[in-house]
């Protein structure tokens, strides 16, 4: 069984909408009232509704380079290709120019990743014929291979900030997706993987907590911090970067929660099972330069792993003192509805703390 089957559909949708505040719009209330039986018609839903809001704004557009022959001149001559019009004796210029195009990488994304929901069988007509009627505005934009699609080098600027939500959708799905032999073409997982859960996992527990504590209870923070290296002689060559998931600050208190996203939340060695040591190790590393950082300022830090819960017998829910700090370990169930889920990610902070979240959820 994969580990999003024992998570409510519904909750992905609350945890995008943490993760990407565009989501709380009222132009999504409809999907938030509904009931969603497969992943798929939760993303055509989502895409539907943001790119019908995209294209009421217009479509973003950027300079495309182009080089062609043209009768009349057009931004720069290029010489090579204009001589040999010439040798050939035709009356035309070869032209090197920057046109304002709709037919960019996001476009083509967004284009693409429609295009692979419409073939899927689990996505309910309706969705279908609403990005179908969309797609009429994107005639001039074109398809692309989406396992050559380069997501590091995707750069968001004021001019295509609104792009952001969609296309972490559109990642989602084309990360998630599996290519059959028998004819080539794309079809769905029935899951998103791992690894993108665990990224969507952390940044919603870091914007629940900024959103709900730190908008609300002043003096609290929820940021996701680097720790300087607490070096006897400053060389740091070769070190990695510490840089923590959630960090919570409330008067001289730290909490530092390393969120775990896994199938499985122990290892088992010769039938034992145990928390992860490296999971371990790093977070009482986190605390200790934390501390010693903040060492003559009567500051206390502690630890936390907060792993979402598997199917697994045993649940960790375990309060460890290690060298002068409390390193912890939770169990966050994301089965449940989600006034459940809020209460537990509250009753951390709350019980951490010694605060209660004014106008709770």
């Amino acid at each position: 069984m994969t580990k999003d089957k024992s998570i409510f559909i519904k909750n992905i949708y609350y945890m995008l909408s943490y993760a990407f505040t565009t989501l709380k719009e009222s132009v999504y209330d409809d999907i938030q009232k509904e009931s969603f039986e497969n992943i798929h018609n939760l993303f055509a839903a989502i895409l539907a509704k943001g790119i019908g809001l995209q294209l009421k704004q217009g479509l973003y557009r950027e300079y495309i380079n182009r080089v062609e022959t043209l009768p009349v001149v057009r931004g720069k001559i290029d010489m090579p290709g204009t001589i040999r019009n010439r040798l050939g004796r035709r009356q035309v210029v070869t032209c090197d120019y920057d046109e304002l195009s709709e037919n960019n990488l996001l476009n083509q994304i967004l284009k693409s990743t429609v295009f692979l929901l419409l073939r899927q069988r689990d996505v309910d007509e309706k969705y279908k014929a609403e990005l179908k009627k969309e797609m009429l505005f994107f005639s001039e934009v074109d398809q692309i291979e989406l396992q050559h699609i380069r997501w590091s080098d995707i750069r968001f600027q004021r001019n295509n900030r609104t792009y952001q939500l969609l296309l972490v959708i559109c990642q989602l799905l084309i990360e998630g997706s599996l290519l059959t032999t028998e004819s080539g073409e794309y079809r769905l997982a029935s899951f998103v993987d791992e690894q993108r859960m665990s990224r969507l996992y952390e940044k919603f527990i870091l914007e629940y907590y900024a959103q709900e504590f730190g908008q609300r209870l002043k003096g609290f923070s929820s940021r996701a911090l680097q720790i300087p290296w607490q070096l006897d002689d400053g060389y740091d060559a070769l070190l990695p970067v510490m840089q923590t998931d959630i960090t919570l600050t409330y008067g001289n208190q730290t909490l530092i929660i390393d969120a775990k996203y896994y199938e499985r939340t122990l290892q088992t060695n010769f039938d034992v099972q145990t928390l992860h040591s490296g999971n371990m190790y790093q977070i009482f590393t986190y605390v200790k330069n934390k501390e010693a950082e903040l060492e003559g300022t009567g500051h206390q830090v502690s630890g936390m792993l907060l792993y979402a819960k598997t199917d697994e017998d045993l649940v960790p829910d375990n309060v460890y003192q290690m060298s002068g700090n409390q390193i912890s370990v939770k169990t966050l169930d994301l089965n449940q509805e989600f006034p459940e889920i809020a209460g537990q990610l509250n009753k951390i902070v709350e019980d951490h703390f010694m605060v209660m979240l004014p106008d709770a959820v």
